[in-house]
């Protein structure tokens, strides 16, 4: 759940425990005390024991049980910390009848969705409006759990569900932007937001989606003095230092931004999008290993998201850790199977160590997911040739493949050469006549790879040093063809 949502939760509950306790019980007067009473009456002298009596210990006091408060603060320092199960034991220790508060069990979902238990806090929240159906804070932590699950007509129409009832209810307002924002609806997203400062001027996620809007419609000035309201407002609120960042980075002002992330660190050291947004800007100030750093921060705090693999993968690729690189985009394929880069970048590690079978798996699943990249089947083809030693296994594959494209274009002939094993003349040919250097450097790699698997070694290593020495860094093949070269002592990198 966002912090908006914790945050709604947090004063329902201490409103709630304020109502409850704010009333102090006033004592009865003392009777009083006839004037009589302040005469002492003489007595005797009391006889003087031979020794001292020994005094028994006074019973220890018991200690002064926890009040709700105890428990709310307990439970957000938990939550400062990242502990959603230590924060949720607590829960169980709050006394009735605060315990089953509609405040306190919304506080206590708000916490499960937090935690990424969906179906639980689902459950707990739908209980609660079965028990106050007219509670809007109810339906808006509902609304929360389907934004969190996807689930965005749900949310949506909870949202308005809740403002034709109550229509300056601001964080829905601003749940709305949040939602036009992601869908970049400019123009509804800032009417949301708007909405929601003309009620709350200075509320903080509102001033921050309305700075949004204004940094992706490239609006700088206008939400950096935004933004400047947030940090001035909120200097404790990493997210106003964060946002600005993003913003002075986008500007080309890294060094702006990176003092505004080291703040915004300091303030929320474990959080995952600050780390990755900090070895972004590290990586703008060409500082590799400390961005690498960065990302491994990043990655060991939420492992299962993808983004900060992908940084970490590219760097790994760059300084040669081929290791670490296969290693991050084998996980890269399994978090994010849509990412194809990654099977890519997995598919040239494996070629790379002459698993050729794995090589193959990985570049026709890349192939799956972007047909136009006629690289990745002819890669996939290679690499099933030498998998099996036979080359028309490959046969029906290429078939299906040349369907796709235009005949009588470079790419037709050097899938027929594949398809047929003949043709290396006419593919020859045209690399000789072919102006672009990129579409050169392929044809002749390609055709290196033919008559390796032809066995024809000398014209192999002729077609792989005629590719090298284009230098088309910016094509997947170039490295390919730059680890064949220093595997075979042609060229060194």
């Amino acid at each position: 759940m966002n912090t908006t949502g914790l945050r709604l939760i947090f004063l329902i509950a201490l409103a709630g425990f304020i109502s409850c306790h704010s009333e102090k019980a006033v004592a009865p007067p003392p009777p009083e005390i006839p004037p009589e009473a302040f005469v002492v009456p003489p007595s005797p002298a009391p006889e003087i024991p031979p020794e001292a009596p020994v005094v028994p210990p006074s019973p220890a006091r018991p200690p002064a049980q926890p009040t709700l408060e105890d428990y709310l603060a307990e439970i957000a320092a938990l939550l400062d910390k990242g502990d959603y199960e230590g924060a949720l034991a607590e829960f169980s220790k709050i006394p009735s009848p605060e315990a089953e508060s509609a405040g306190i069990r919304l506080l206590r979902v708000s916490v499960l969705s937090s935690a990424g238990k969906l179906a639980e806090a689902r459950q707990a929240v739908e209980a609660v409006i079965k028990d106050h159906p007219q509670n809007m804070d109810a339906l808006f932590v509902l609304s929360t759990i389907e934004g969190a699950s996807g689930k965005d007509r749900e949310q949506r129409a909870l949202l308005d569900r809740i403002l034709k009832a109550q229509p300056g209810h601001v964080d829905s307002l601003i749940s709305l932007g949040d939602l036009n924002l992601q869908r970049r609806s400019w123009k509804a997203a800032a009417d949301y937001f708007d909405q929601a400062l003309k009620a709350e001027p200075q509320n903080h996620d509102a001033l921050l989606g309305r700075a949004g809007v204004y940094r992706y419609q490239r609006d700088r000035k206008n939400a950096e003095a935004l933004l400047n309201k947030v940090i001035s407002l909120y200097p404790g609120s990493f997210r106003g230092w964060s946002e600005r960042a993003r913003l002075y980075r986008e500007a080309d002002y890294p060094s702006l931004a990176m003092a505004d992330i080291d703040r915004a660190k300091k303030l929320a050291p474990n959080n995952y999008w600050v780390a990755v947004d900090r070895g972004s800007i590290l990586l703008d100030l060409n500082k590799r290993s400390e961005a690498l750093e960065e990302f491994r921060q990043a990655i060991a705090m939420d492992p299962n998201n993808f983004l900060a693999y992908i940084y970490s993968a590219g760097i790994k690729d760059d300084t040669d850790d081929y290791e670490g690189a296969e290693h991050d985009y084998g996980i890269l394929t399994k978090l994010n199977p849509d990412y194809y880069f990654a099977f890519e970048g997995l598919g040239m590690y494996k070629m790379k160590k002459g698993l050729w079978a794995e090589a193959r798996n990985a570049f026709q699943e890349a192939y799956k997911r972007a047909p136009t990249e006629t690289s990745y089947a002819l890669l996939a083809a290679i690499n099933w040739m030498r998998a099996t030693g036979r080359p028309g296994d490959a046969k029906n594959f290429l078939a299906q493949a040349l369907r796709t494209i235009p005949r009588e274009t470079p790419e037709w002939y050097l899938f027929r050469l594949f398809h047929d094993m003949a043709g290396d003349n006419d593919v020859a040919m045209r690399a000789d006549r072919e102006k672009i250097p990129e579409k050169k450097a392929r044809l002749l790699f390609y055709l290196a790879n033919y008559y390796d698997i032809r066995g024809n070694k000398a014209l192999a290593e002729k077609y792989y040093v005629q590719s090298g020495e284009l230098g088309r860094q910016g094509i997947p093949e170039w490295k390919l063809n730059q680890w064949t070269l220093e595997s075979r002592n042609l060229v060194s990198f």
